[in-house]
């Protein structure tokens, strides 16, 4: 058998966002691994941000239920264990090391056949319903990769429950360039006859997924910030009610201090009544769920004063800036700010900018192909007024001046996913 490394050093070398295969091929992926996808219901969810953010609320819930839940989820931080998490805890290296041989050899006949090498989400999704089924779980929370009606997870053809997050303009040149044609894309895992919760806090876009829904016929559950209040924030967590509760519960608590995470609880919470007789919990159960929730690099503290979030997109960044803003009457910001070249990043620094105006700015060039060099976005905020910006070489030093100059305020890290990734793996061999 392999070692970790070495599976490793293999999937990253697969091109991660090649053109992607038909759901017949991915069918006859999973029907050559003995269909490991019918032996556990599913929950599945798409969307531009918050996607995973639904599925740890829905899964911290789900272990406080009694149920034995498997959460497929992208992209990893640090170890792609972390991509499949069985009762809220990434796979032993064993197990996945046993689903990659697995995979590995179907990969192998199929190219020995002349048939084409799956891609690299493709490779991972079948190694995750492979590990799920091997692990006996009940229950999956499926998160789509790009997009959703050609995404390899939906080939699920009866899911428990389908849930669309906020939707906003990313990967535009996989998805298109408006944020309807994005929502056609992902309304394409609604299916017939199976509830959907959604977003619809957009009327551009729930509009096509409620007439995506009405022409299948499935139930559709919108869900608004209208139907919910926040009784009080504080560097702990936000203390909500919301009118679609749960078992006469109205009332929950969340461990994370953004205001969006509201949101992303209030659909877990509206999926959670959408599945009523079919899995049930007790008010009490869904309450501690909600509050005991973990999910890494959005909004996540890792020490005193030093918060981490993936916000990687105008979308994310804005919601980013709502939660920052809250905080800047109180204390001096500093921003470690990085991203990658396929994000409209210049955008993304303008609102920064406008709306927050950090005491600090420290910029970092990325370990990663598609990395903007730290001094274009050093010069970025320089041209949105920002006074104190230094752009370093390298996370590392990035990190350690951003902590140096944030004395007793609030340091956050900010831009992309890669960059909380290499903030925890620094922290990780300290």
């Amino acid at each position: 058998m392999v070692n970790y490394e070495e599976a490793e050093a293999y999937l990253v070398e697969i091109p991660k966002f090649t053109t992607k295969h038909s759901l017949e091929y991915i069918r006859e992926c999973l029907s050559r691994l003995g269909n490991p996808q019918d032996a556990f219901q599913v929950i599945h969810v798409a969307g531009t941000n918050g996607k995973g953010s639904v599925c740890a609320y829905l899964a911290s819930v789900f272990q406080e239920g009694g149920f034995c839940c498997g959460l497929f989820t992208s992209p990893h931080l640090i170890r792609i264990n972390e991509r499949f998490q069985i009762d809220r805890e990434p796979v032993d290296d064993e197990l996945f090391l046993r689903a990659f041989e697995k995979v590995k050899g179907l990969i192998d006949q199929l190219t020995a056949e002349g048939k084409h090498h799956p891609n690299f989400f493709e490779t991972i999704f079948l190694m995750g319903m492979w590990i799920f089924e091997q692990a006996g779980v009940s229950y999956v929370l499926l998160e789509t990769g790009l997009g959703g009606k050609i995404d390899a997870t939906n080939v699920m053809e009866r899911p428990l429950a389908c849930a669309l997050t906020s939707i906003s303009l990313d990967h535009v040149q996989y998805l298109g360039d408006t944020v309807e044609v994005i929502a056609q894309e992902k309304a394409g895992i609604i299916k017939p006859q199976v509830p959907v919760i959604y977003d619809a806090n957009r009327p551009e876009t729930a509009r096509i997924i409620e007439e995506t829904a009405r022409s299948v016929g499935a139930r559709a559950y919108p869900v608004k910030k209208e139907q919910y209040i926040i009784r009080e924030m504080t560097s702990r967590g936000i203390d909500f009610s919301v009118e679609n509760g749960y078992d006469g519960v109205n009332d929950f608590r969340i461990p994370f201090i953004a205001r969006y995470q509201v949101m992303n609880a209030a659909l877990a919470l509206q999926t959670l009544n959408a599945l009523r007789g079919k899995v049930d919990f007790t008010g009490e159960q869904v309450r501690r769920g909600i509050a005991g929730t973990r999910w890494q690099g959005r909004m996540e503290a890792i020490s005193p004063g030093v918060i981490v979030d993936g916000a990687h997109n105008e979308d994310g960044v804005a919601s980013f800036i709502e939660t920052a803003v809250d905080f800047k009457e109180k204390y001096k910001i500093t921003l470690l700010f990085s991203a990658v070249d396929d994000k409209d990043y210049p955008d993304m620094i303008r609102e920064i900018c406008e709306r927050l105006k950090p005491d600090c700015v420290v910029t970092a060039t990325l370990f990663v192909d598609r990395a903007v060099d730290a001094q274009i976005l050093a010069d970025e905020f320089v041209k949105g007024g920002c006074g104190q910006v230094q752009a370093m070489d390298s996370v590392r030093e990035a990190y350690e001046l951003a902590c140096k100059l944030r004395e007793d305020g609030l340091l956050f890290c900010v831009g992309s996913l890669y960059l909380v990734g290499e903030i925890k793996r620094l922290r990780s061999v300290k």
